[in-house]
């Protein structure tokens, strides 16, 4: 395992101990960040209007496509390390 990936799946272990729960915009920036990083680009049917938590998260993940697994990754680490800092 990678450097990277060892920090990556420390960081979303993190995430889950913070003691504080980040606004909703910075909550959909880290599912995305780590959806990307853990399986690429967003694949499926975009959920319709009566799932709007389902929906927010497809379109907050479409919105990396093209983004590599390891940039997606940095940026979810730097992410989670300004939260716990």
């Amino acid at each position: 395992m990678s450097d990277l990936n060892s920090l990556f799946k420390q960081a979303a272990d993190e995430v889950q101990n913070l003691s504080q729960s980040p606004d909703n915009t910075t909550l959909l920036k880290l599912y995305a960040l780590y959806k990307q990083g853990s399986s690429g680009d967003v694949s499926g049917k975009r959920p319709g209007f009566t799932k709007p938590v389902k929906r927010a998260k497809f379109d907050a993940w479409s919105e990396m496509k093209g983004k590599s697994n390891e940039d997606a990754q940095q940026s979810y680490i730097d992410l989670v390390n300004s939260l716990t800092a």
